[in-house]
């Protein structure tokens, strides 16, 4: 991956302002999902605003990083399943975070890896985790869902 190659979210969403993953949002986390030998891979670097203390993630980052990297991997994963050109819009139906040890952020890039667990028509189980200097600092699992005409975020993309 190299940083012009365009990831999930700038080749499907390049106008989506979501704080965690939206490209138009100049303020937010700016998260790039790329799908990698069969799992979500997003390399993201921390910066001072983003710390609890010195030195560590806060743990609402942490949470957004994993929820929004998820979301992308699961509605990818239903855009490959079904052959669509274009992913659906998904939204999370639950996810659980699980902070191990404390995140590094200073000099230390944080890497964000996804894998699908299970899925069905329109519902994908994901796992993902943070990792930092190849330890593991948290972990998630959520369900997210495809969404249909009338719901807020249908199209938001």
């Amino acid at each position: 991956m190299s940083s012009n190659e365009k990831s999930i979210q700038e080749t499907f969403a390049p106008n989506n302002a979501c704080f965690g993953c939206g490209p138009a949002n100049q303020k937010g986390l700016r998260i790039r999902s790329f799908f990698e030998n069969g799992k979500y891979i997003a390399h993201w670097q921390a910066k001072e605003e983003h710390e609890a203390f010195p030195n560590v993630l806060n743990g609402g980052i942490i949470g957004s990083l994993l929820d929004c990297h998820s979301n992308w991997a699961a509605a990818h994963h239903l855009m490959q399943k079904t052959g669509a050109d274009h992913p659906p819009c998904t939204v999370t139906a639950d996810f659980h975070v699980f902070l191990k040890r404390p995140t590094p952020t200073r000099e230390k890039e944080v890497l964000v890896i996804a894998e699908i667990l299970d899925s069905s028509d329109s519902r994908v189980k994901v796992k993902a985790h943070i990792e930092v200097d190849g330890k593991i600092t948290a972990t998630c699992e959520g369900n997210f869902v495809a969404v249909s005409p009338g719901h807020p975020a249908y199209h938001r993309w």
